[in-house]
């Protein structure tokens, strides 16, 4: 039996990974409000940018959390493409549940369809990204621990996507977020305390990347886009906003019209 250390950098990865998670919940739950008060192409531009949040947040949390995952025993490798698959499969889902919420006629139906596809897409990502990993010996999983985290991964999408139809104020989005970032993350160690590795030492060479080779400049991008796009959307106008200032430079307009008028 290998000796599986879930923190091999002590708090740094829980903290970074939690941290990630809440970000990308408090970015997508912006947006789905912001896509919930627009119309048209506008509506589906800040949908798919929540669901990229969303996506792209709950991808780095689990492979920041996974740079602190050690066998004793044995190297750990990364499969690229498996990786990589996992990251799209993230995006591909979450999109679907968030605009299943943002089209959706029936509030409650759109929520338990969009819950349910999201938290199958976050538990499918994540186990798809613990098949990229490569290591000496057999990794099994307790289908008990297994089944919970699936279930953790559905309530905390519905909870997530019922915040955003239900939340407007920056401070409920925050704590919402917070919530959100926790669910996660919990999922994401319980689905970890799953599995069991029996180590069989080898002296040969594993396939795929390391984490630091790999996994580490991807999650740095990414945590980079989700900081730029929180950035953006933190600046860019509300729908309210747009239209006070729009109203707001009417009067002035037709002010300046009407002094065109008499100075010609």
């Amino acid at each position: 039996m290998g000796h599986l250390d879930h923190a091999t950098f002590g708090w740094l990865t829980p903290v970074l990974s939690y941290v990630m998670a809440c970000i990308g919940a408090a970015l997508g739950l912006r947006c789905t409000v912001r896509a919930l008060g627009a119309t048209g192409r506008s509506r589906r531009n800040w949908l798919v940018t929540a669901a990229s949040a969303i996506g792209t947040g709950i991808w780095t949390m689990h492979f920041v959390a996974m740079l602190g995952f050690g066998v004793s025993g044995t190297d750990i490798r990364y499969d690229v493409p498996l990786t990589v698959l996992s990251l799209l499969v993230a995006m591909v889902v979450v999109c679907a549940g968030v605009f299943a919420v943002g089209y959706g006629r029936d509030r409650t139906r759109a929520l338990l369809i969009g819950g349910l596809t999201t938290g199958l897409g976050v538990a499918s990502m994540h186990y798809l990204g613990m098949a990229a990993v490569r290591l000496h010996g057999d990794v099994t999983y307790d289908p008990m621990l297994v089944g919970l985290s699936v279930l953790i991964a559905v309530v905390a999408a519905t909870a997530a996507l019922w915040a955003a139809l239900n939340i407007k104020s920056p401070v409920a989005v925050t704590l919402a977020s917070l919530v959100m970032g926790a669910a996660v993350s919990s999922m994401h160690y319980t689905a970890m305390f799953a599995v069991d590795v029996r180590v069989t030492p080898s002296g040969e060479v594993l396939p795929g990347a390391t984490a630091m080779q790999f996994i580490f400049p991807l999650a740095v991008g990414l945590g980079s886009y989700l900081f730029l796009t929180s950035a953006f959307v933190a600046l860019s106008p509300t729908t309210g906003e747009r239209e006070a200032s729009a109203s707001a430079q009417q009067p002035l307009e037709s002010v300046a019209g009407r002094q065109q008028a008499r100075t010609v």
